[in-house]
């Protein structure tokens, strides 16, 4: 018998305040018709005053337990994907923790920017199949609203706030890909794309928290051809091909990326799950978000296949084939 990290509970959450194309209209030379035909976008959550990332990934944390039916304690480790913690430190996931009431294992921070889900959901999976844990709730949780460069139309209105939460539970299995759980994961970076996607600040350069600065066009023919290629590598560990595919979940940062990745793995956009009209990019949390809207939606049932991947900031990309 195998040992597989398999799906019990998702949730997620987002802030109250909606914010439509329309309100960049009256601060930046911009109009929704702009950021629709460019990005895909509609609409973005934004975090209140005094929201953080820490809370949010508490409140998507609660619902991914109530649908496992499992108490914070049942927990053995918590791992959080973000690149705009609370603080610097401690870590996100020591937060979520106490905002659990959570009393016993461990946590800690991935930070891959966009990919970090992925990231933390390929640690989740090593630390179930070693034994480090039964139980590992895995979150993405973003407030990029907070280091959002406003006079800079190209970026600003393309990112938003929310969390995602995904429980993964030991399990065994046949060591077949008719497993439930993670069958395989694809795990990349390459630092000499840095330029394309980063923040202009941190603590040992200029002591605070910088802005975004994207590189739209050549970060745009990355994506696709690398979040093609890692999704086929991905599938290619599992013993499995694109024709096995019930569902892509991509990385929501730009329809025209899911679109071209889609048209090269050669799946139909009504296998992709697809939220960015409402979110926007909400980085790390845009995974978990999708995949929990898929499921509340209907679309994802048990016994689907489902391929996550994304790319980020680093430029670190990857991908997880999962069953759900």
């Amino acid at each position: 018998m195998t040992v597989r990290a398999v799906p019990t509970g998702i949730g997620h959450y987002l802030p109250e305040r909606v914010v439509p194309n329309q309100e960049f209209e009256a601060t930046l030379d911009t109009s929704d018709e702009w950021i629709r035909s460019r990005s895909g976008i509609e609409r973005r959550h934004f975090a209140a005053d005094g929201e953080t990332t820490s809370q949010m990934a508490a409140h998507a944390a609660r619902k991914a337990l109530a649908m496992a039916e499992l108490a914070p304690d049942d927990i053995d480790a918590v791992i959080v994907a973000t690149s705009t913690p609370d603080l610097t430190f401690p870590s996100v996931a020591t937060m979520v923790q106490n905002e659990l009431g959570m009393t016993r294992g461990f946590g800690f921070d991935v930070q891959a920017v966009c990919a970090g889900f992925i990231f933390a959901l390929a640690n989740a999976n090593g630390m179930v199949l070693s034994g480090q844990a039964e139980r590992v709730l895995v979150i993405g949780a973003e407030t990029f609203s907070r280091i959002m460069d406003w006079e800079d139309r190209a970026t600003c209105v393309l990112f938003g706030d929310g969390a995602g939460a995904l429980i993964l539970e030991a399990r065994t299995g046949s060591g077949h890909s008719d497993d439930r759980g993670i069958l395989s994961t694809d795990l990349n970076s390459d630092g000499r794309y840095r330029e394309m996607l980063y923040v202009d600040g941190g603590v040992s350069t200029s002591g605070t928290a910088g802005k975004l600065r994207m590189q739209g066009n050549p970060l745009f023919r990355q994506a696709v051809e690398k979040l093609t290629s890692t999704a086929h590598h991905a599938l290619e560990k599992a013993n499995l091909t694109s024709d096995d595919v019930d569902w892509i979940v991509p990385h929501q940062a730009n329809i025209r990326i899911i679109q071209g990745t889609a048209k090269k793995m050669g799946l139909p956009m009504d296998k992709v799950i697809v939220t960015v009209q409402d979110h926007g990019n909400t980085s790390a949390a845009s995974i978990p978000l999708a995949l929990s809207v898929g499921v509340e939606q209907g679309k994802i049932k048990p016994g689907d296949l489902l391929v996550a991947e994304a790319i980020g900031g680093g430029l670190a990309w990857g991908s997880v084939v999962m069953r759900w």
